[in-house]
């Protein structure tokens, strides 16, 4: 049974002891982001993260040392960033939270990836137990002139700006129709995410709490974490 659904940026800077002199400028992505997973360890014990598929390593490669792990008793681990990031949202949590990695290739075809998205919204419903789902992507580089994509694209905004409504919205219809092409103009790496995200969560009306929606080093971050109409309790 899916109990929650929260939505993440896959950004070191979110992460404390990565965000040097970026701190002051991160820390309210980042409470937003700790908010998201308080509220999906609250929801669930056991998690699955979906993010882009990558180089496996360890958040040294980003400049300092911070051990994740996917389980409570694990050792650390080497994996993609999105997963980094995915368990030290793990770790965030108020109980002991178990990950279960859903690795999705940068270029994934739409259908595809919406069908990653159908296929795990199956494998949730036939499990009788709370599984939380934590989708890791960011937006848009290309939203400030010295964003990290390689500048600023007035097509780049206009893009966010479709991500994050669906997002605040709760509705899947614009994140399934993402153009790979303009995506890939507009530095949206984090598209066949949000396409899982909408075959995963299908035509059913979502009761969203937005946390959070901005570009502070000209990259789209969105937070949000969604449940089923009536499921709160």
């Amino acid at each position: 049974m899916l109990a929650e659904l929260a939505i993440v940026p896959s950004a070191p800077v979110v992460v404390p002891e990565l965000s040097g002199p970026y701190a002051a400028e991160a820390a309210e992505v980042r409470r937003s982001v700790v908010d998201a997973a308080q509220s999906l360890g609250s929801a669930a014990r056991r998690w699955i993260a979906v993010g882009i598929d990558g180089p496996a390593r360890r958040f040294s490669a980003y400049g300092v040392d911070v051990p994740v792990t996917t389980a409570p008793d694990g050792e650390d681990e080497s994996m993609p960033l999105s997963m980094l990031i995915g368990c030290w949202c793990r770790g965030q949590a108020d109980s002991p939270v178990e990950l279960d990695p859903l690795l999705v290739d940068a270029g994934a075809a739409p259908t595809d990836a919406h069908r990653i998205g159908v296929d795990l919204a199956e494998r949730i419903a036939a499990d009788s137990e709370p599984i939380g789902v934590l989708v890791i992507a960011d937006g848009s580089t290309m939203l400030s002139p010295s964003a990290p994509g390689g500048g600023e694209r007035e097509s780049a905004h206009r893009l966010q700006s479709v991500i994050d409504a669906a997002v605040t919205e709760g509705t899947v219809g614009a994140l399934a129709a993402l153009d790979p092409q303009d995506c890939e103009a507009d530095g949206v790496e984090g598209r066949p995410v949000f396409e899982v995200l909408a075959g995963l969560w299908g035509d059913a009306p979502a009761d969203v709490d937005l946390r959070y929606a901005g570009a502070p080093f000209g990259v789209g971050y969105t937070v949000a974490t969604w449940r089923r109409v009536g499921a709160r309790s």
